[in-house]
């Protein structure tokens, strides 16, 4: 099973004079991975490279920012997929020394300014989420409601037409029973749909 880290965690290395300084982060998307990485660039506006890489969403990048090609964004990238990771951004600022690494040397700063990183962080499990669908009576919907917020599922998109047509989503593990426990309390009056676009 997937993880993401509960916080960003950094790391910093000196090599060879030139100074990496890395950081893991939660990420839930591209658009806000490149959000960061321009927020990077503001806060160092002398740095060389800001190299990073993104698994978030089923969407993953990997950006070497005019470091030799797959010595920076691949190797980061492999870091994070080899902790299992999802939903995470990992960057690294590099403030260049004045002395040439050559590539290998570079593959192995990159990953390792990932890698030192992630030792002190906190793996949380990332547990899938679904959307259910139903619809009710008017009378049974502060049942639904309550239902809801005791199983901690939030409660999405709600319609209100000649039934109440609700949305909610929760953890995947937890659903069967969800449904099992609302059947029970509205005594199989409310409508389960299967709707793959919600």
């Amino acid at each position: 099973m997937p993880n993401t880290l509960s916080a960003a965690v950094h790391s910093e290395l000196l090599i060879k004079k030139s100074r990496f300084i890395g950081c893991v982060e939660p990420m839930r998307d591209r658009a806000a991975a490149q959000a960061r990485v321009i927020e990077l660039w503001r806060q160092h506006p002398g740095a060389t490279h800001v190299c990073w890489a993104l698994l978030a969403g089923g969407q993953s990048a990997a950006v070497d920012d005019g470091e030799p090609s797959g010595t920076a964004g691949r190797p980061m990238l492999e870091v994070l997929r080899h902790q299992d990771l999802e939903g995470v951004l990992a960057t690294v600022v590099r403030y260049y020394g004045g002395i040439n690494l050559g590539a290998g040397g570079l593959v192995r700063a990159y990953t390792d300014a990932v890698a030192q990183a992630l030792l002190t962080a906190t793996k949380v499990p990332l547990t899938r989420r679904i959307t259910l669908r139903c619809t009710l009576p008017y009378a049974l919907e502060g049942t639904v409601r309550r239902e809801v917020d005791a199983a901690g599922a939030t409660l999405g998109a709600v319609s209100h037409d000649s039934l109440v047509d609700m949305r909610i989503s929760l953890p995947e593990p937890a659903a069967a029973a969800f449904i099992a426990r609302l059947n029970d309390a509205t005594q199989g009056r409310i409508g389960w749909i299967r709707d793959d676009a919600a």
